[in-house]
């Protein structure tokens, strides 16, 4: 089991990296002396796979549990949703010793965590990733949130977990589509800070889709030690450092709010087409090289990720949708939280390893970044 210590003073915590140790759950929470009733919070099928076993793993040590089951989906990120959690656990909470257990994907720990940082205004949390994109990124950092109608993450808090448990064995259920969603947020790191992550994906890239463990292993734990590294230095994204994470999420965000969270496009999916995006603004300002931006769109497309907005969705074809979708997506980016003083802030690529914040981009270069991912890729590879 490998140990990675995020250091935030009285918040910080630690990142557990293992495989097929879940029964060793139990025992790690009791060190932490934070309760002894847990609501485990996770979504029907994490529940049907792995529930009877967290549950052991609990019940062995002492600690009393109580399921609460979400949807599967980005709606599970609901005002509706938030406060039936809230009110099922206080329900649940009779000794004032209850706290949360966070088992699933990005969705049920953005609205687990969010639910942990309002009830008794704080009450602990611990994140147990089981999806590729929270093991090496939302599960860590302690950013919480629910969703509004007019944009994704609106609603949410600063609020740092006890504890971090990924444990790369659960991976194995995942389809290629949910790994190659999480793979998404890995090349992120590897274009901001990584070139040598980014290289390793490029050759790896195959064994990863078929869920390698040495290889899902590394990049559990490099993305770990990076994302510990950035919060470290700002813990509340104030410091203009943790924006950088923000690589392909604007757009990415925005393209998840413009197709109303209807799963047209997973959030891996929408950051891929993000990242494309803002890959072609910072072509325009001749801060990426040519090449560069293509290793970018290869990869992406290698990996089974969109790298426009045609792939098999066929009524996107459709020209009022379109035109309907780029306006979506537009006032969705208008509502980012990234907008300082009016203006808006993007993370552009410079180089593999390198990115900027750039402000102030003009909407009609958003909207032509949106637009040209309508392209048919194979004539752009033609072209290039």
């Amino acid at each position: 089991m490998k140990k990675i210590r995020v250091n935030l003073g009285k918040h910080s915590y630690d990142i557990l990296i293992c495989s097929n140790e879940l029964n060793k759950l139990g025992a790690c929470l009791k060190r932490l002396k934070i309760g002894k009733d847990a609501v485990i919070v996770t979504n029907p099928l994490i529940k049907k796979l792995f529930g009877g076993k967290i549950k052991k793993a609990l019940v062995s040590k002492g600690f009393t549990v109580r399921f609460e089951i979400t949807p599967d989906s980005e709606k599970a990120k609901s005002e509706k949703e938030c406060v039936r959690l809230l009110n099922n656990i206080s329900k649940f909470d009779t000794s004032c010793r209850v706290f949360i257990v966070a088992f699933g994907g990005g969705v049920v720990g953005d609205l687990a965590g969010f639910a942990a940082s309002i009830y008794k205004r704080g009450i602990p949390y611990i994140q147990v990733p089981t999806t590729l994109l929270s093991q090496v990124d939302s599960a860590i950092g302690g950013k919480t949130a629910i969703d509004l109608s007019t944009g994704k993450n609106l609603v949410g808090a600063f609020y740092q977990p006890e504890l971090v448990f990924s444990d790369i064995s659960f991976l194995k259920s995942l389809p290629k589509k949910e790994l190659a969603s999480g793979l998404a947020e890995v090349i992120k790191y590897g274009i901001i800070i990584s070139p040598g992550l980014f290289r390793f994906i490029e050759r790896n890239y195959k064994n990863l889709l078929a869920c390698d463990k040495k290889s899902l292993r590394r990049i559990v734990r490099e993305c770990s030690l990076i994302k510990a590294e950035i919060v470290e230095k700002d813990e509340r994204d104030n410091k203009n450092i943790r924006i950088i994470l923000n690589l392909g999420h604007t757009i990415g965000h925005a393209i998840e709010t413009g197709t109303h969270y209807n799963d047209t496009y997973n959030h891996g999916e929408a950051v891929a087409l993000g990242i494309i995006a803002v890959t072609y603004i910072s072509q325009k300002y001749n801060l990426i090289s040519k090449k560069d931006a293509i290793r970018i769109e290869r990869l992406i497309g290698k990996i089974g990720l969109p790298v426009n907005l045609n792939r098999e969705r066929n009524e996107i074809k459709n020209l009022k949708f379109r035109t309907d979708i780029v306006t979506n997506i537009l006032s969705a980016v208008e509502h980012d939280k990234k907008f300082i003083h009016g203006k808006n802030r993007f993370v552009l690529p410079v180089r593999i390893g390198e990115a900027v914040v750039k402000e102030n981009i003009p909407e009609a270069l958003i909207k032509e970044s949106l637009l040209q991912l309508y392209r048919p890729y194979s004539n752009v590879s033609k072209k290039r």
